[in-house]
């Protein structure tokens, strides 16, 4: 009974030491998830500041657009593709059958002249048969299809060809070549201006000269362009009512009796080519020909002559 009893003190104190220990762990533990919350939460804030949401479709991803509607740099900038401001070359022609070529002529220039344009070539034919006249306008490219429809409306109608020519490319480049051009023209001729010797001043002429050169070679270009851009041309052929039955009749000869026809004009042209030649030729014919006829007919003579034995002496009678 005594040993009982001594063993229940110690029991009790084992409880206690127990009881102590896993409080003591109970606490280290939660001062360790503390740490790891505080590390956790120092790392995110060393990171950075927190990734915002991902922005929606007007919101502001929207705002990389000006006001205009046209994008900002580093979203293709600088590519302007607007029709008004492209380089766009215009060129038409137009077939027109009249019933006057010559007063229809005049309305065609006047409507070139009155959209501030030009007459770039006028040629006229007034044949037996028919007549016939080629314009060549020069009008500015946004009155080019008013100007078209106005010069098809003279008369009937017998073919158009309109094509166009976006240069627009060609032009960015030419104005950027120039640019470098003129930097490198005006480096050269400071250089020009610091030159110590007469080598160093000689050298640097000559280069200062060719980078003025290719300078003024695109700076034509680009005017040329300008002038094709600015000023759109439109080919116009009028035609009186026999021209145009003449040229319809022409395209309608088909068959057998077409081709002999064919036929007998070429041999025609060739005899006329053999004749033209024959002619040209004859009288260095004559000339060189003679002389040598003549040369050589001597030749022979002599050559009968002295292959002609000669007859024998006649003997004396006995």
């Amino acid at each position: 009974m005594s040993s009982v009893l001594r063993a229940r003190p110690s029991l009790a104190a084992a409880a206690v030491l127990t009881a102590l220990a896993v409080g003591l762990m109970g606490c280290s533990g939660s001062d360790s998830g503390g740490d790891s919350n505080t590390s956790a939460e120092g790392a995110a804030g060393d990171a950075g500041a927190p990734v915002p949401p991902a922005a929606e479709p007007g919101g502001d991803n929207a705002g990389e657009k000006d006001a205009g509607g046209g994008s900002v740099a580093g979203a293709g900038a600088g590519a302007d593709l607007r029709i008004d401001t492209r380089s766009i070359i215009y060129n038409g022609s137009l077939t027109v059958r009249v019933d006057d070529v010559e007063a229809k002529a005049g309305q065609a220039i006047g409507m070139a002249t009155a959209a501030g344009g030009f007459v770039g070539g006028d040629k006229r034919m007034d044949q037996e048969t028919y007549a016939e006249a080629t314009l060549i306008l020069r009008v500015p490219a946004e009155r080019f299809t008013a100007t078209l429809d106005g010069i098809a409306g003279l008369g009937e109608q017998l073919s158009r060809d309109v094509n166009t020519q976006d240069v627009t490319e060609e032009v960015v480049d030419l104005d950027a070549r120039i640019a470098t051009q003129q930097a490198r023209v005006a480096s050269g001729r400071r250089l020009l201006a610091s030159a110590k010797t007469l080598a160093d001043l000689v050298m640097l002429e000559g280069e200062v000269a060719k980078r003025e050169a290719d300078l003024a070679s695109l700076e034509a270009r680009k005017r040329r362009l300008d002038d094709l851009t600015a000023l759109s041309t439109i080919t116009v052929t009028l035609l009186d009512p026999d021209a145009a039955a003449v040229v319809s009749e022409e395209k309608s000869k088909l068959g057998f009796v077409a081709g002999l026809e064919g036929g007998w004009d070429a041999f025609v042209s060739a005899l006329r080519v053999a004749l033209t030649v024959l002619g040209a030729l004859l009288p260095w014919m004559i000339a060189i020909g003679g002389p040598v006829l003549l040369v050589l007919y001597l030749l022979r003579r002599q050559r009968r002559r002295a292959a002609t034995p000669a007859a024998p002496p006649d003997t004396p009678a006995a």
